[in-house]
């Protein structure tokens, strides 16, 4: 869009899988795979199955003659990724020359990641909240790997929006609505997690790869019956667990149990409870409960309803002050990065609207505390925290 910023005056998303017809004059989708009409599957749950297609999916993304690595942020995701790509590589003779090497960066968020704000902003062009928590870290992360010689990366993003991973599938009525929520969040990655590893990594001219988006895995993931998918607790599982439960092998485990089982975290919060806060404050000592009071006015488009977003929102309008650029961000109501349509899932949430997975009331195990939320939540407003560096440990696999 920075591109474009200058020279055109109107300007808008080119939708994935699509193509533009000059004659027809309009665009027209060449990707039609079959869970994009939403039809709810009925295939049963075969998991052999899934973790060969997962499998091929990362060695397909290995193909490469140039120094690679993988994300390690410790989750169940990224960590399946490292875990087949090593698991591959053992015997090999990238593996005899080079070895396995794992690099653990400490990312002092509480001064670089203030201060690369606007930076974020400028190349992930957005002012969606989560997305630049998550993409500021990253961003930091991609020019630390970048001078380590490092010039491709393996990506753990897309698991969640393909089985439901985010903490709100808690409250999925039934196997219907959730296959529905999670057609629509893979239909939205390019404006959310694919938008930023794309575009954080990008910056520092960094290749990401994301093998869970793999056409032929998303069709595998996507043709099981979504009642395995349902979060069950009465019978053991919990989210992603039709995922976890693929690569749960006795034998030859490829992840440690703890490691396997543990609870989902979505990124933007995974790199620091206090980093997230942070911004809170910082945004705080920025907007004033005037400018709050007059922003259905100053922009009446996707008002930002918290004094971050409406920091994000001017510092955005700065870089891209269009309409058209205005329009390419999505909005509405959000709770842990669901739909607006998975608001209506739980009544407690709609006065609860944080992008955080926090937010997730009763299902968090660091879930906002009920008395805590008019203060942190509903108006933006809190003590201001002392920041700590926070640990973003990556592994580069040199080859």
């Amino acid at each position: 869009m920075k591109g474009l910023n200058d020279d055109c005056e109107h300007f808008e998303i080119f939708p994935p899988g699509h193509l533009y017809s000059s004659k027809q004059g309009g665009f027209k989708r060449w990707y039609n795979p079959p869970w994009f009409s939403e039809v709810i599957p009925s295939v049963p749950y075969d998991p052999l199955a899934l973790r060969k297609a997962f499998e091929k999916a990362v060695i397909k993304r290995l193909m490469t003659d140039v120094p690679f690595g993988v994300l390690l942020s410790g989750g169940l995701d990224s960590s399946l990724v490292a875990a087949v790509t090593v698991r591959h590589l053992a015997g090999t003779k990238a593996a005899k020359r080079w070895g396995t090497k794992l690099h653990s960066f400490c990312v002092g968020l509480e001064q670089d990641g203030i201060d690369a704000i606007e930076d974020v902003i400028y190349h992930t062009e957005t002012y969606d909240v989560t997305t630049i928590r998550a993409s500021t870290p990253m961003f930091l992360m991609s020019r630390k790997i970048k001078s380590l010689g490092v010039k491709m990366v393996i990506s753990g993003e897309g698991s969640d929006e393909i089985f439901g991973g985010y903490l709100y599938f808690h409250k999925a009525p039934n196997k219907e609505e959730l296959h529905r929520e999670t057609c629509q969040k893979i239909k939205a990655l390019h404006q959310y997690d694919c938008l930023r590893a794309n575009k954080a990594t990008s910056a520092w001219g960094l290749e990401a790869r994301v093998p869970f988006l793999d056409k032929e895995f998303i069709n595998e993931a996507m043709s099981i019956d979504p009642e395995w998918k349902m979060i069950r607790p009465d019978l053991g599982r919990i989210e992603k667990w039709v995922l976890r439960k693929a690569f749960d092998d006795e034998e030859q485990p490829f992840l440690p149990k703890h490691i396997l089982y543990r609870q989902k975290e979505q990124f933007s919060d995974g790199v620091g409870y206090s980093w997230i806060d942070g911004l809170k404050a910082h945004a705080e000592s920025n907007v004033t409960d005037k400018m709050m009071s007059n922003a259905k006015f100053i922009y009446p488009h996707n008002t930002p309803t918290t004094k971050e977003a409406y920091c994000y929102r001017m510092i955005f309008e700065r870089f891209f002050p269009q309409n058209s650029a205005i329009l390419t961000v999505p909005g509405g109501p959000s709770v842990a990065c669901s739909t607006a349509k998975a608001v209506e899932w739980d009544a407690q949430w709609s006065g609860n609207l944080d992008p955080s997975g926090r937010a997730a009331l009763g299902v968090h195990l660091s879930a906002y505390e009920q008395e805590h939320l008019p203060a942190t939540i509903l108006t933006g407003t809190s003590k201001k925290p002392r920041m700590i560096e926070v640990a973003a440990p990556g592994v580069a696999i040199e080859s």
